[in-house]
């Protein structure tokens, strides 16, 4: 990807999280598209005046089926990835709202059927602009115009959107891999005096990912390594919800007493939904769903951690053969698909306490976790 493609690619995300418009294009369709929770209610009834055409409400086959839109799909069905439109009958009617955010007030299935028209499938222009939103930081659903491929009303120009290829996003995915040593220093840790961290930053643009270097690793002979995903709350704030931050310090402790070891310290939070989001997931969390069903009802897949970053890391710093600290056996398939060889899965195990207890058992449960 070029300079100047990544650049386009971060102005439009920068562009839908200031409420700004993105035009998505393909050979088959284009779509303009705005973010409901940052466009303001004027930008979003202007979209469809200015195009000339109903604008839609931009989701993902799995969040109108637990909105209650479609009929049920089961959690592991592909379909669930795959977008639809729903046509808003009245933009300034809040109930479609409803769709697009499960944290609101719920007024129910009525409210929603009131507010949207018939759902139909969305095309690849459509699936790019909601791929575009999760690297955002933003809610996975988009209010969007379908437009005639390269063909952009002339009224639709006061929006000023950010031009955009849609297979761009593609390429930016894989862009996110690529990363560059930016970084370093000595850093004594309380658990492990003998500490450097390295930062490493992805040619996207995208968050900056850590490797906390403890000791002194072996460079003949597999490492002790710890795939980590941060954790504001865990991490920094010691939540009780998860065990994130046991896991962090105990995998410092632990290559700490046995010489060396490296923790790849993941900018993916929530597993890769952004803070907010994770949030918004704990929101829905203490209203009956489990952490999976949580990420599904926003929008988002179980998982959106993408491991290449990890292996591209590890490779830089010399390290092709590890002993992975980890409970997840995806972590350890994913790294092997990455030319990473994991010749041991280290348990790394931690009590429940009185809060985290359901999360556990959802992650050993749904997740395949092995605790």
């Amino acid at each position: 990807m070029s300079e100047a493609t990544e650049r386009r690619l971060q102005r439009a995300q920068a562009e839908l999280r200031a409420g700004g418009a993105v035009l998505l294009r393909d050979d088959q369709a284009d779509v303009l598209a705005l973010s409901p929770e940052r466009a303001s209610p004027d930008r979003l009834a202007a979209l469809a005046i200015l195009t000339g055409a109903p604008a839609d409400l931009l989701i993902s086959r799995r969040r109108a089926a637990l909105a209650g839109l479609v009929a049920p799909i089961e959690a592991d069905d592909p379909r669930g990835v795959e977008p639809v439109a729903a046509p808003i009958r009245d933009i300034s009617d809040p109930a479609w709202r409803l769709a697009a955010d499960p944290t609101r007030s719920d007024d129910g299935t009525a409210a929603r059927e009131r507010a949207l028209g018939r759902l139909r499938p969305a095309g690849r222009a459509s699936a790019a602009a909601i791929a575009l939103a999760k690297r955002a930081g933003l809610l996975p659903a988009l209010v969007s115009v379908e437009l005639p491929s390269g063909r952009l009303p002339g009224g639709a120009s006061a929006l000023d959107p950010v031009i955009i290829e849609a297979k761009l996003l593609k390429e930016g995915q894989i862009a996110a891999g690529r990363l560059k040593r930016v970084a370093e220093a000595r850093v004594p840790l309380a658990d492990a005096e003998n500490c450097r961290i390295i930062a490493f930053r992805p040619s996207d643009g995208g968050p900056e990912h850590l490797a906390i270097v403890v000791g002194e690793p072996a460079a003949d002979a597999p490492i002790l390594a710890r795939l980590h995903s941060e954790c504001f709350t865990g991490d920094l704030l010691g939540s009780l919800r998860c065990d994130c931050g046991e896991q962090l310090k105990g995998a410092i402790r632990t290559m700490a007493a046995a010489g060396g070891g490296v923790v790849l310290y993941m900018a993916q939070e929530g597993r890769g939904i952004g803070l907010i989001n994770k949030l918004r997931a704990y929101d829905l969390q203490d209203r009956g769903l489990d952490t999976v069903d949580a990420n599904l009802a926003l929008g988002f897949e179980a998982d959106e951690r993408d491991f290449r970053p990890a292996a591209e890391m590890l490779r830089a710093l010399g390290h092709q053969r590890i002993r992975l600290l980890t409970n997840n056996p995806a972590k350890v398939q994913a790294l092997g698909a990455h030319g990473i060889e994991v010749v041991e899965r280290v348990p790394h195990a931690f009590p429940a306490n009185g809060h985290n207890a359901g999360y556990l058992s959802t992650k050993a449960r749904r997740a395949g976790h092995m605790l």
